[in-house]
């Protein structure tokens, strides 16, 4: 070594000697804490507190309501699919105690006509035009539909019991609203999983959200709710008692009960009730041919408005809640909290793991030319790589069962092939938020910067059956 230095191939290995320890470390951490959410949901299925409910044949979605209630629909360029939403959601759910509020704002008359034509002079159809241009972010348009419930309780004399929260793009099931009515008999949040709809064109983009969340609303969100822990709503698919809504209005003195400031409001809304007291529930029922009662949606089928999905849950509920929400004094709560904020570190260690394979690719080949020296592990780096290797065929498998059971086999297959680009999109989607949150800091206000939904979950499975 020249001048007691390394040279360039030593260099080399030793960069890829700590980014491996790197990686290694983080990922054993994350395997440690995935498998303690595995066996808690497999202790919950033993013991039969984890089973998924099933409706009888004569199941009747059409039983009148306990209360009046409300769905409140946000939309913001949302022309192509906005109308779909509306005529479907009126035809799912007929029930005349039912009112549907839609939020469109003044400089969208694309929208606005939309939801206008869909009504088709349904009195249960509200639509709120919001006095400012948009977008403003979801949470203030939320907030402007809060506004018209309350003047609409005071005209009517007759309050809410339950208000529904879905975004412009989904397909409702017509069995949720009355399980979303019975959940709040006991509780003061109810949330119902969601299920991106796989598109047959974007096998590789859009349909990856379909593993996430059969996985993480098959597993991790009943584990939270059997371990008490507050649940995040998913903002769609979600019923909120109307008190519990009046308790988070009355914290932001009269503001309205979602955080206008903040990207992820639905996040903090199902936390924000829990701290308060409220109980949160998370309901997972068939239908009695096997389907799952469940949000439909189609999800960004390109990469950047992936990337930009997801940028904004990264934003809000890892980097904007940590300032926002802080901690809890509950070990469970700060557990998964602690999971809820890993999103920024995660991308970190991902990308730190594809330079580490791009690095070994550049030494092996380096080494086969006669120039390079090979890294040579440690009997602990050893034992570190198997245990994380270990780790991801079991995280595939999870993967692939969780999907099967909602997708077919095929798809289950296809979800563990889409883990290199699922995480291709959460390293993107993690520097882009660190750089989004960084701008925030500087005092620039945040925005809906939300994504663009041109197919609507019926015509993507009408598209997938064919």
């Amino acid at each position: 070594m020249p001048n007691g230095g390394f040279s360039p191939a030593e260099w080399l290995v030793l960069v890829q000697h700590e980014l491996l320890l790197f990686a290694g470390i983080f990922f054993l951490v994350g395997a440690i804490d995935e498998l303690a959410i595995d066996f808690a949901w497999i202790w919950l299925r033993l013991t039969g507190r984890a089973r998924t409910g099933r409706l009888s044949h004569g199941h009747d979605a059409d039983a009148p309501l306990s209360g009046p209630a409300a769905v409140i629909v946000p939309a913001w360029r949302e022309a192509g699919v906005i109308g779909a939403t509306v005529r479907h959601m009126l035809g799912a759910w007929p029930h005349a105690d039912l009112a549907v509020y839609v939020g469109c704002y003044r400089n969208d008359p694309a929208s606005i006509e939309a939801v206008a034509v869909a009504a088709d002079g349904d009195p249960r159809v509200r639509l709120v035009i919001h006095d400012r241009d948009g977008p403003t972010t979801k949470a203030d348009c939320l907030n402007r539909l809060y506004r018209a419930i309350e003047q609409d309780e005071r005209r009517s004399g007759r309050a809410l019991r339950m208000i529904v929260m879905h975004d412009a793009e989904d397909m409702v099931d017509p069995a949720a609203l009355g399980l979303l009515d019975q959940g709040l008999a006991v509780a003061d949040l109810v949330q119902l999983p969601v299920l991106p709809e796989p598109i047959a064109r974007s096998r590789w983009i859009a349909s990856h959200y379909c593993e996430e969340f059969a996985e993480a609303h098959g597993k991790a969100m009943v584990v939270r709710d059997a371990l008490g822990a507050g649940l995040p709503t998913a903002g769609v698919g979600c019923a909120i008692s109307r008190r519990a809504l009046g308790w988070l209005a009355r914290r932001r003195d009269g503001d309205g009960p979602f955080a206008a400031e903040c990207l992820t409001e639905d996040y903090e809304l199902g936390l924000g009730i829990a701290d308060l007291g409220g109980r949160t529930r998370f309901v997972r029922v068939r239908h009695a041919d096997g389907r799952l009662v469940a949000t439909r949606a189609v999800f960004p089928h390109r990469i950047d408005w992936a990337v930009r999905q997801k940028t904004r849950w990264v934003h809000g509920i890892a980097l904007q809640s940590w300032d926002r929400l802080g901690w809890s004094d509950s070990v469970i709560d700060t557990w998964m909290r602690l999971r809820d904020r890993r999103g920024p570190l995660t991308a970190l260690v991902l990308a730190s793991a594809y330079l580490l394979l791009a690095l070994v690719a550049i030494g092996l080949a380096l080494e086969w030319i006669g120039v390079g020296a090979a890294l040579e592990p440690s009997p602990w780096i050893w034992a570190l790589l198997v245990f994380n290797l270990a780790s991801f065929v079991w995280r595939a498998a999870w993967r692939f069962a969780f999907t099967a059971r909602e997708y077919g086999w095929a798809e289950g297959l296809r979800s563990v092939l889409r883990i290199p680009v699922a995480n291709i999109i959460a390293i993107m989607a993690g520097r882009r938020a660190f750089t989004g949150y960084i701008a925030t800091l500087s005092g620039r206000a945040p925005r809906w910067d939300k994504t663009r939904h041109l197919v609507h979950p019926a015509i993507a499975a009408s598209e997938q059956a064919t």
